[in-house]
């Protein structure tokens, strides 16, 4: 991903690949871009979530032990 995106750019992006995909409105050499482009929005989705659990997981661990 070339330019800084949110969590809910990158999900709305997907999304909308999703659905050119499935609806087939790609030639099939535009999916196979699309689908490149949507396995990096699906890793940076999961690594975003993956920092949102281990925040949560260290303010409740302080709030527990203080």
């Amino acid at each position: 991903m070339p330019k800084k995106k949110t969590f809910e750019q990158a999900l709305s992006r997907l999304e909308e690949i999703v659905s050119n995909i499935e609806n087939n409105q790609t030639t099939l050499e535009e999916s196979v871009k699309l689908y490149k482009e949507g396995i990096e929005l699906s890793i940076f989705c999961g690594k975003q979530l993956i920092m949102f659990l281990m925040r949560n997981l260290l303010i409740i661990q302080r709030n527990k032990y203080g």
